[in-house]
């Protein structure tokens, strides 16, 4: 059964960076494409961006190219480089196939402060 971990989120001031992890357990994991999304407080989850198996990549208009999702498939990770965060970016980020959900993890929380 796969399984997707989020790791790497944090407490960063506005403006900084962090780089998120998710790690997928599974032996097929190279062949679907995944995602990231986010879910903050009152708001709806919401994808941020996603990865096709051979690297193509689309992202939430909104992040105005803030945000690069990339994969490493031979390690069965996907991770999403956040830059220049901002207030709103504060959220749950979670992992998962897009359109294809499998059961939510923990995720991991950004929060950015001011």
């Amino acid at each position: 059964q796969v399984q997707f971990v989020e790791s790497g989120g944090g407490l960063v001031q506005s403006g900084g960076s962090l780089r998120l992890s998710c790690a997928a357990s599974g032996t097929i994991f190279h062949i679907y494409a995944v995602g990231w999304y986010r879910q903050a407080p009152g708001k709806q989850r919401e994808m941020v961006a996603a990865i096709t198996p051979d690297k193509t990549t689309n992202y939430l208009d909104s992040l105005k190219g803030r945000f690069i999702i990339s994969r490493d498939n031979a390690k069965n990770t996907v991770y999403l480089q956040m830059n220049s965060l901002k207030l709103e970016d504060t959220a749950v980020y979670y992992c998962n196939f897009p359109g294809r959900h499998i059961d939510w993890g923990q995720g991991t929380q950004v929060t950015v402060s001011s």
